[in-house]
């Protein structure tokens, strides 16, 4: 796997070059120096990821009915009213 550094200008002017180099491992792309974005393959990213479930699925299961949960009363607001002036 070959990690490929690129800056943002680089990568506006040839998008095709960067997909080309994600076939090969991840392309960082810089902005003013720092790094800010990842470009990989989705294979690669659904990989990384693994088989995550959200929290919709995961509640709209049938057994998900068993479950005993009573959330805790908040004792306190969380917010302030001067929060919101």
């Amino acid at each position: 796997m070959t990690t490929t550094t690129i800056s943002s200008r680089i990568f506006n002017q040839d998008v095709g070059k960067a997909k080309r180099a994600a076939l090969n491992g991840p392309v960082l792309i810089t902005d003013r120096g720092h790094f800010a974005h990842v470009l990989m393959t989705f294979e690669e990213y659904q990989r990384i990821i693994g088989e995550q479930q959200s929290i919709a699925d995961a509640l709209a299961m049938p057994e998900a009915a068993d479950i005993e949960f009573e959330p805790a009363k908040l004792k306190k607001p969380f917010f302030r009213p001067e929060d919101f002036t």
